[in-house]
C-alpha cells in the first residue's frame, strides 16, 4: 500500500536534439538530480540506478525486469525437456514438462499433493484443461531416465495416451495457461501476443476466462494461491473484443501528433465511457460504443454491393451469392438480427 504522495519529479528531460539531457531526481525534496546526456546513454537511465540515489527508480527497474512477453509457439510447446533444461515456461512456451514436474516436486516436498494416483498440481491442471477441451482425463509427465527426457502426456477418457507432439495447437496453448495458473513463480506482468491464434472460435470465451483467472484477485491476500500477476493481451479479433469486460478494454486509435516541429502519425490508447478510467481521467476523450459496432460486426455495411444496378450489357441483375449470413434461420443464432432484410 502506498501512503502519502510524491511532490517532486522522478524523471525529467531538458534540451532538444543532441543536447537533450535526462535527469534522475533523488527521492525526497533535497539532493541534486543526476544528469545523463541522452545520446550517450548505452541503454536507459533506470538500468544504472541504485537504491542509494533513488530507491523508487530501483523498484521501477525491478518491476519492469519481471515483465514477460509470451508468444506461444506450437513447435516449442510440443518439445520434450531434458533433465537439465530450465524449469520455467519460456517466452515461446517451451519447458512445459519440466515446469510441471518442478511444481509437482515442490508440492510433494511441502507435504502436499501426496496421492497414490497423481500429484495435486497434475489434477488441478487436468481439471482446468478438461473444462476447456473435451476428452481430457489426466495429465502426466513421463520420465525417460535412460535418455534423460521429460515428456508431457494427456490421457483421454478412453485412457489413450497422447504425447504433447500429438496434441492440437489450441490444446497446447490451453495447457500452457493451465500450468502458468498453477505456478506461483510466474509473477509480474505477462503479455500475450494475440492469444486467440490457433483457438477454435467456440473456445475463445474459455481462453479469456483462464487469462482472467491468471490475474491477481485484488479482493484476497497475496500468496502462492494468489500471486501478484497482471495480464495484458493485444488482439485484432472482434470475438475477443466483444467478450472482454468494458473496464478491461483499451482501444488503439491512430492520431496526428506534433514532434520536433513537424506532424507525425502516432497511436493513442482510449477507453469506453462510463468506466473507471473515464472517471479517473475525465479530460481524455473516450470511445463511444457506437464507434465499435462496425468493428464488432464485420458483416455490417457490406450490403452496398448487393444493390448494384443491372448489368448494362445484359440488363440482368447480378446473381446474389448464397451466404450463411443471408439465411434467416441462422441469423438468430449468429446474432445478425440487425442485418436481416425486412
Amino acid at each position: 500500500m502506498v501512503h502519502g504522495r510524491r511532490v517532486g519529479l522522478f524523471l525529467s528531460t531538458e534540451g532538444e536534439g543532441q543536447d537533450r539531457r535526462i535527469k534522475l531526481h533523488q527521492d525526497g525534496r533535497s539532493g541534486r538530480a543526476r544528469e545523463h546526456l541522452a545520446v550517450t546513454l548505452p541503454r536507459t537511465v533506470l538500468s544504472s540506478t541504485n537504491a542509494l540515489e533513488s530507491p523508487t527508480a530501483l523498484l521501477a527497474r525491478r518491476e519492469m525486469q519481471s515483465w514477460r512477453l509470451l508468444q506461444l509457439e506450437p513447435s516449442s510447446l510440443r518439445d520434450s525437456d531434458s533433465f537439465s533444461d530450465p524449469t520455467h515456461i519460456s517466452a515461446d512456451g517451451a519447458h512445459l514438462a519440466a515446469t510441471l514436474q518442478r511444481l509437482a516436486r515442490r508440492e510433494v516436498g511441502n507435504g502436499a499433493g501426496r496421492s497414490p494416483h497423481a500429484p495435486a498440481v497434475f489434477v488441478r491442471a487436468a481439471n482446468r484443461l478438461s473444462s476447456l477441451v473435451e476428452d481430457v482425463r489426466e495429465i502426466r509427465v513421463d520420465e525417460d531416465r535412460q535418455r534423460e527426457l521429460l515428456t508431457l502426456q494427456v490421457v483421454d477418457q478412453e485412457r489413450n495416451l497422447h504425447a504433447a507432439r500429438a496434441l492440437s495447437d489450441g490444446t497446447l496453448r490451453f495447457l500452457a495457461l493451465a500450468i502458468l495458473e498453477n505456478d506461483p513463480d510466474a509473477q509480474g506482468l505477462l503479455c500475450f501476443e494475440e492469444p486467440e491464434n490457433g483457438i477454435h472460435p467456440q473456445r475463445i470465451g474459455s481462453m479469456l476466462k483462464i487469462l482472467k483467472d491468471l490475474c491477481v484477485n485484488t479482493e484476497e491476500a497475496i500468496g502462492d494461491e494468489n500471486p501478484m500477476r497482471q495480464v495484458i493481451v493485444n488482439t485484432h479479433s472482434p470475438a475477443v473484443v466483444g467478450l472482454v469486460d468494458d473496464d478491461d478494454l483499451l482501444i488503439a486509435e491512430p492520431h496526428e501528433a506534433v514532434a520536433a516541429g513537424g506532424r507525425c502519425r502516432a497511436v493513442a490508447f482510449r477507453w469506453l465511457g462510463d468506466t473507471w478510467r473515464s472517471k479517473g481521467w475525465s479530460d481524455i476523450p473516450t470511445v463511444s460504443r457506437g464507434a465499435l459496432i462496425a468493428y464488432l460486426n464485420p458483416f455490417a455495411g457490406d450490403e452496398a454491393s448487393e444493390g448494384e444496378s443491372s448489368n448494362t450489357t445484359t440488363g440482368k441483375l447480378p446473381r446474389k451469392p448464397r451466404r450463411v449470413k443471408d439465411r434467416k434461420d441462422l441469423n438468430m443464432l449468429l446474432g445478425f438480427m440487425n442485418d436481416m432484410p425486412e
